[in-house]
């Protein structure tokens, strides 16, 4: 018979547990795609308010709604039928089916629609005119898109915009022509202008907080005020990584649970590792080791950088592609701007502190010092000034 080595048991409970975790989370992911694919070019921010406004005749069970910031609008068909999405010239352009979602290969619509800026090549077989040619990519009734009539594709704001940017406008109403059956149906909306924030009172804030956290670096390391300034530094770390990671999740809220997941593994990446780094920085600060610095100045760099500025864009924006209010998103990134920009001066101030310090501790102070040694010269007996034995009487000893 066999016995299982010690510790044997642990090893592969947390090897089943380890490979039901990554199942699950796949499974999440997975789940998660219908909605949530191609993601990766929603805008940090504009300042077109895209509203749905209705579906006319109203179709129980037809869910429409905007999703990130205006860049798609997401349809959920669950009345137990087909409905059709109508492309620009009128021509068949999706269908959610019970199983699924199709997409008509001779649009133009299904390529015009893959980008937010509509520009991608149309190919020889695209035509409005043509006999659909159907292609499922979707196991859901659900379904996201690019749509250019409700949206401003122009670099250009609209006159009116132009003579009143300080105002709100409305652009236009917009329809999506929709089919149910043979039944014709329109899904309308609105698209607004709204005036943009002064960044520079969040702007003031974000640097005026970095200033002021950064300032701890003064004290010194290893005095009371210094370690207590050291327990803030990494409590401020973990507040700066908890706001990033808010971010970032917020970013892919309205595709949910497996949308927030997908979106920290793709387009919001980085903003998920320096949230994660600055979490470990401020854990690792609290043991007060000497690298404890380094840590957290690297961190709040990478955070200042990677999460707060280049996500500064909610500052001169009024419509945030995250579920709540935009102001809270820009409370967010000051906040990490602020704690990463504190926590690199600090980490920079201590370091520097640190290797004044060494520069100035004598080398070789911790050996002992050799004690003095004393010696004499001895002269040829009966030379002038030598002793009976020799030794110059005239000259004391040396030390050497």
């Amino acid at each position: 018979m066999t016995c299982p080595t010690p510790g044997s048991g642990r090893s592969g409970l947390l090897r089943r547990v380890g490979i039901a975790l990554v199942a699950a989370l796949a499974g999440v992911l997975g789940s998660a795609a219908p909605a949530a694919a191609h993601a990766a070019d929603t805008p940090d921010g504009t300042n077109y308010r895209t509203e749905v406004t209705g579906v006319t005749p109203a179709l129980p069970g037809l869910r429409v709604r905007v999703v990130e910031g205006g860049a798609r609008l997401e349809l959920e068909n669950r009345t137990g039928r087909t409905v059709e999405v109508l492309g620009y010239a009128g021509e068949p352009y999706l269908e959610i089916r019970p199983d699924g979602v199709y997409e008509n290969t001779a649009s133009p619509a299904t390529y015009l629609n893959r980008t937010l800026a509509g520009d991608t090549a149309l190919p020889a077989g695209a035509d409005p005119t043509r006999a659909p040619s159907w292609r499922r990519v979707g196991t859901e009734p659900v379904v996201r898109w690019h749509d250019q009539r409700s949206r401003w594709l122009a670099e250009a704001p609209p006159p009116e915009v132009a003579a009143g940017p300080d105002r709100p406008h409305r652009v236009r109403d917009w329809v999506v022509p929709l089919r149910d059956g043979l039944r014709p149906v329109e899904l309308r909306g609105t698209l607004d202008w709204l005036p943009p924030p002064d960044p520079l009172p969040w702007w003031s804030v974000s640097l005026l907080g970095a200033l002021a956290i950064g300032a701890l670096g003064v004290l010194p390391r290893n005095s009371r005020p210094g370690r207590r300034a050291t327990a803030g530094l990494a409590v401020l770390a973990v507040v700066g990584g908890v706001a990033a990671l808010g971010f970032a999740l917020a970013r892919g809220a309205d595709a949910g649970l497996g949308g927030m997941l997908l979106g920290l593994v793709t387009a919001q990446l980085w903003p998920a590792l320096t949230g994660v780094g600055a979490l470990t920085a401020g854990a690792y600060a609290l043991t007060r080791r000497p690298a404890g610095d380094f840590a957290l100045a690297l961190a709040g760099t990478c955070l200042a950088l990677f999460t707060g500025v280049t996500n500064a864009a909610v500052f001169l924006r009024s419509v945030v592609p995250v579920p709540w209010p935009a102001q809270w998103a820009r409370v967010l990134v000051a906040v990490v701007i602020a704690v990463g920009g504190g926590l690199a001066v600090a980490g920079v101030l201590r370091l520097r502190a640190t290797g004044r310090s060494a520069d100035a501790t004598p080398t070789g102070t911790g050996a002992r010092r050799r004690p003095a040694r004393r010696w004499s010269v001895t002269l040829p007996a009966g030379e002038p000034g030598s002793g009976a034995d020799g030794e110059r009487a005239d000259q004391p000893a040396v030390s050497g």
